[in-house]
């Protein structure tokens, strides 16, 4: 026994020397098989490339002599002289490339001929038309019949060649997949020769290798997991957030305005009926009254607008116009030690948004840039297109990949630390004094671009000043642009003719201001306390020029009315009006298409206006 023991270390030394040496040899040979695919491989490629450059070739001297036929300009024959001269070169190269294959070779010569009679054909063509005989059309048809034969003899060819290819490299792939097996055995001998040796150890460093990987995985796990609760929880608490203030909003939206439209209606037509020789303090009262009542409905509309609840009615908008029309609304604003330039795009999109809403947000961040410059400074509102990649989508979120008009306020202020650009537009967040403002502009500003599907960013560090970017989503369609919103006439529309319009509102007091309102613009007014009343109301009178209906009613609401009345009156003109409406008629919080709508609440010039713009349009 103890001599038969290196006997036996020998042959195993000897078979896993044999081994290594077939693996080696195997190695070899896999590494010849595959420079002679590699080989094969190019001599294709070279071959294809050949053929392709040659029928390029050919077809620019086609072209070239089809331009030469038609305007005679000698200047066009270029391509044809160099093709005329290299192409038996060319061929002679293509055939150098085929001489071991047969059918290429004959096909080389068939393409010969068909070259030659092409170039026939061509030069014939070209001397016709310098003696200005007539080309018969059997003369083109002769060429397009050549052409189409060249294009399907160089198409055969590289089909053969593709195929000759396939199957060289089928059978070079077989031997080498013997090799590769052979290997693979060889390998799995050598591997179990040294597995008698390291198996106990090998297994132990797997087993703690394992079980280090694994607790780092699962701590990864973990961390991840972590991680994405963290993102969850903040994401859920923000949209609890805006959740509440929607449902705080929304609940006091419509009865708040309901009240604010009898305080500020009220008071507008009190001022309007006051004579000259009133005590002028009853006029100041009258309007400090009036001025109250409108910064309350404001407060109100920048809650809906930061709760993304406000009605919108995004038009194509001309961006550059709108903001180069406010270039006095902003001096009056803004004050005379800020300066204020402009720098618009040439070539600007047009922008799918409110722009009554948009000139608002505006004018909110060129306030907010002006109280940052306590001491003067630069102003500068810059238009530009832009486009959000994927990349960038990925990092805000909230966002969708496209194309966008983008207005930035830059000014030269104090700036904000990261902590106060992360709340920047949280309601009510302010780094102002008491009494100096209410920390709703910017978030208004958010709600506003994020209901129009748009983006926001802020851009500032401490001393060095503040951008400000808004995204605005690009109008595809029509390049018909609406650049300001409506400017109130300096004198009122009133009534023409004998105009009748159903007044229907369930708020009482409401009801009768707007009556009182539209009688004094000269307007004939029925009026109905609900739908149902004003359904039996369009039955005794007939003739009803408008119906101006509030939206949130009980039983019967606005939308519902409006339609059941078109079915009696098909060309009724419809107005809606509300403090607050969810989806009768905004979805998306956009304005459904042809709908006209007025906000609670509003002034006697607001509403004279819209009603004369509903009366007056045209049914498409």
């Amino acid at each position: 026994m103890p001599a038969i023991r290196p006997e036996r270390s020998i042959i195993l030394l000897l078979l896993a020397l044999l081994i290594v040496v077939v693996a080696v040899g195997s190695t070899y040979w896999l590494y010849a098989v595959q420079q002679r695919v590699n080989i094969w491989v190019q001599h294709t490629l070279r071959v294809e490339n050949q053929l392709s450059t040659l029928l390029l070739h050919v077809q620019e001297a086609e072209s070239s002599q089809r331009g030469f036929m038609l305007t005679r300009e000698d200047s066009f024959l270029g391509p044809y002289d160099s093709f005329r001269r290299q192409w038996r070169g060319e061929l002679a190269a293509l055939r150098a490339e085929i001489l071991d294959n047969p059918p290429q070779a004959q096909a080389v010569e068939a393409l010969e001929n068909l070259l030659d009679d092409r170039l026939f054909l061509m030069r014939t063509g070209i001397e016709r038309r310098r003696r200005d005989e007539a080309i018969a059309p059997d003369d083109f048809h002769a060429g397009m019949v050549t052409m189409a034969k060249i294009r399907a003899q160089v198409a055969a060819m590289r089909a053969r060649e593709a195929l000759l290819l396939k199957r060289r490299t089928a059978n070079d792939n077989h031997l080498g997949m013997l090799v590769s097996v052979g290997m693979a055995v060889s390998a799995v001998l050598v591997t179990l020769l040294g597995a008698l040796a390291l198996r106990t150890a090998h297994r132990r460093v797997a087993e703690a290798t394992e079980n280090q990987l694994a607790l780092s995985d699962a701590n990864k796990r973990l961390i991840a997991e972590g991680q994405e609760r963290e993102s969850a929880e903040a994401q859920l608490r923000q949209m609890q957030k805006m959740e509440s203030i929607g449902q705080l909003t929304g609940g006091i939206a419509h009865d708040f305005n309901n009240m604010l439209a009898i305080v500020i209606g009220s008071l507008d037509i009190a001022r309007r009926r006051l004579t000259r020789d009133i005590d002028p303090r009853i006029a100041r009262g009258i309007d400090n009254a009036a001025e109250g009542a409108q910064r309350a409905a404001q407060l109100t509309a920048r809650l809906l607008a930061f709760s993304r609840q406000q009605p919108l009615d995004p038009q194509p908008t001309d961006v550059n116009k709108l903001v180069g029309g406010m270039s006095e609304l902003l001096r009056r604003t803004i004050g005379e030690s800020i300066r204020v330039e402009t720098v618009l795009a040439g070539g600007l999109w047009r922008a799918s948004i409110d722009a009554g809403q948009l000139e608002s947000a505006i004018i909110n961040l060129c306030v907010n840039s002006r109280d940052a410059m306590p001491t003067g400074g630069r102003l500068t509102i810059e238009t530009a297109n832009a486009h959000l990649d994927d990349a960038y989508v990925a990092a805000h979120g909230d966002v969708e990949a496209g194309q966008y008009v983008m207005v930035s306020v830059t000014d030269s202020g104090t700036g904000m630390p990261s902590e106060v650009v992360e709340r920047a537009f949280d309601p009510f967040f302010t780094t102002k004094g008491v009494g100096k403002g209410t920390g709703l502009g910017l978030s208004q500003v958010f709600g506003f671009i994020k209901q129009s599907r748009g983006h926001v960013k802020i851009y500032s560090e401490p001393g060095q000043g503040t951008i400000i970017k808004i995204y605005l989503p690009r109008h595809y369609g029509p390049d018909v642009a609406i650049g300001s919103v409506t400017v109130m006439p300096t004198e009122l529309p009133r009534a023409r003719a004998e105009e009748i319009i159903l007044v229907v509102e369930d708020e009482e007091r409401v009801r009768h201001m707007s009556v009182d309102s539209l009688r004094e613009l000269g307007y004939i007014i029925v009026q109905a306390s609900d739908g149902e009343q004003a359904l039996e109301m369009l039955t005794i009178q007939p003739r009803i020029d408008m119906l101006f209906t509030d939206i949130v009613m009980p039983g019967i609401n606005g939308r519902v009315l409006a339609d059941r009345a078109r079915e009696s009156h098909p060309g009724l003109k419809i107005l809606y009006t509300t403090g607050y409406t969810r989806n009768a008629i905004v979805h998306n919080g956009m304005l459904d298409p042809g709908v006209s709508f007025l906000a609670k609440p509003f002034t006697l010039d607001q509403l004279a206006v819209k009603v004369r713009q509903v009366l007056d349009a045209v049914e498409n």
